[in-house]
């Protein structure tokens, strides 16, 4: 038995954009834009989702939105992503990078928010 729930909604930007498209983002859900100074390559959209990380993040890939999904055990979640038609296609860190049927990508990671709050809103899978 493991959970795992939806975290972020990641905005995903060539690195050369980051700055102008986290301005944009910023105005254009009327929220405040900050730095996330553990991680750089990220701006944090506070609040734009209640309930939601919202980030834009500095890539050296194509302009995408991908979805990050927290979980309390990585390894089974992935399986049963995988089991449902998703393909893993790298690693960063403690991150399974996966694509979905439909070419999204979906981030696998380890539990990021607070403990409480991970507890109360994830699905419980057996």
């Amino acid at each position: 038995m493991h959970r795992s729930r939806v975290y972020a909604v990641i905005i995903d930007t060539p690195e050369a954009d980051a700055a102008r498209a986290a301005k944009f983002w910023s105005a254009a859900l009327g929220v405040d834009a900050q730095p996330f100074p553990p991680a750089p390559q990220f701006t944090t959209l506070h609040q734009a989702l209640p309930g939601l990380t919202t980030a834009v993040q500095a890539v050296d890939d194509a302009p995408r939105i991908h979805l990050d999904i927290e979980t309390d055990d990585v390894e089974a979640e992935t399986a049963r992503l995988t089991g449902l038609g998703a393909e893993e296609i790298s690693r960063w860190q403690d991150c399974h990078v996966l694509r979905v049927p439909g070419g999204q990508l979906v981030c696998v990671l380890p539990v990021e928010s607070d403990p409480e709050d991970f507890q109360a809103r994830a699905t419980v899978w057996p």
